[in-house]
């Protein structure tokens, strides 16, 4: 079983053509996180750790063991604090550019970034807000694959917007990641970044995170949000990673 935890505001939508190249190698399950699209859950998580604790429940009354993860950005971070609070649940995690900014040598570099984003959003709306935290992370649509469909903004997407902005940057600025104790885990820890975005602080903590771990940035198509425009390629990196884990 591979569990997708998306990153952002992203839910379901935006991690069904990665599951969809996914799904002749693996049991694919996806899900909206708590307050997303379809998701009925009423109360807003406001640490890291009831997102993970949510994937928990999910596992628990799916996998019949140990399950494959793969996180991306605030999905990478909910992904790693899983793999801390319920190592028995987690064979391997890959981790692609979790905001860990903990790590930095000057963690405003990241955390300030985000507090501004914040602050647009407050003065000046969620579509403001999100041009600027795509910006930011210089996401380019036009960098996916020719044959991928163009992405509509679905009925949730404000909303989502909303939760992210409102309960998911403060817990992600808040939360403090422990290399130490991941590296005590008896699962394989993956830290991936994207080719195109080295010159990202998210890339930078995904790099420190391997230098932690003592192991290989691991590298993946596309920038930070290449899970969403090249779900293909991105679909076979995972299956390359998670084949060495198989055979190590």
């Amino acid at each position: 079983m591979l569990l997708l935890i998306a990153g952002g505001h992203h839910g379901v939508d935006a991690t069904e053509p990665l599951a969809r190249h996914l799904a002749d190698r693996y049991t694919v399950v996806t899900y909206d996180r708590r307050g997303l699209s379809g998701s009925a859950a009423d109360a807003r998580a406001k640490t890291l750790a009831t997102h993970a604790e949510d994937a928990s429940r999910l596992l628990r009354g799916l996998a019949p063991g140990p399950a494959l993860v793969y996180g991306t950005s605030l999905g990478a971070l909910i992904a790693l604090v899983l793999t801390m609070r319920h190592p028995e649940q987690v064979a391997a995690v890959v981790a692609h550019e979790p905001p860990a900014a903990c790590l930095l040598p000057d963690p405003r570099q990241g955390t300030g970034q985000l507090l501004a984003v914040e602050e647009t959003f407050r003065a000046h709306g969620a579509d403001a807000a999100m041009r600027a935290f795509a910006a930011d992370l210089d996401i380019d649509p036009a960098d996916s694959e020719p044959d991928l469909p163009p992405r509509t903004p679905g009925p949730y997407r404000v909303r989502n917007a909303e939760v992210l902005l409102t309960y998911d940057l403060p817990a992600i600025r808040a939360h403090v990641l422990d290399p130490a104790a991941l590296a005590a885990s008896p699962a394989r820890i993956v830290a991936a970044a994207g080719e195109k975005s080295g010159h990202l602080w998210t890339h930078t903590c995904a790099g420190l995170l391997a230098g932690a771990l003592g192991t290989r940035l691991e590298t993946f198509p596309g920038g930070h949000n290449g899970y969403v425009f090249r779900p293909r390629a991105t679909a076979d990196r995972i299956h390359e990673v998670l084949g060495v884990t198989r055979r190590t």
